[in-house]
């Protein structure tokens, strides 16, 4: 039941965290108002909330429930999965900064911030989107790493 729970919380933290990110990708345009900025700046905020969340889960998972941790130490789709899942969260970093900024100045950003904002929002959806085929691979056994 732990496998299963797990399972269950880690996607659904996943489908959440996917939801924040291409919320803030509609609501970060050419002429966003002040308003708009501030109400991505406390959705942001829960960007963060659910990584944190999906690799508390996700490393219970990974070393608790029914593969254990030496299956997946050992599996190159698992690390790719883990590097994939940082190389986003370092992608949010200046878009979170800019909404630090944006709230602190109260007014609404220049379009040559937002246009800023959105590359950074547009890389994390595309790496995003590596994550299903890297779990599913890694699920189904593939890229298991020889030499234990």
């Amino acid at each position: 039941m732990l496998d299963l729970s797990l399972a269950i919380a880690h996607h659904l933290l996943i489908f959440g965290l996917f939801g924040v990110l291409f919320a803030e990708l509609v609501m970060v345009r050419q002429g966003l108002t002040a308003a708009t900025a501030l109400g991505v700046a406390r959705l942001d905020l829960w960007y963060g909330v659910l990584a944190g969340l999906i690799l508390a889960v996700g490393f219970s998972r990974a070393a608790f429930a029914a593969k254990g941790w030496d299956y997946y130490a050992h599996n190159s789709w698992f690390w790719a999965k883990i590097g994939t899942f940082a190389a986003i969260g370092l992608l949010s970093i200046p878009p979170t900064m800019a909404y630090f900024r944006w709230r602190k100045a109260g007014a609404a950003p220049a379009d040559a911030d937002v246009a800023q904002v959105r590359r950074f929002l547009l890389a994390e959806v595309v790496l995003f989107a590596l994550l299903p085929a890297f779990a599913a691979a890694m699920a189904r056994g593939y890229g298991e790493m020889t030499g234990r």
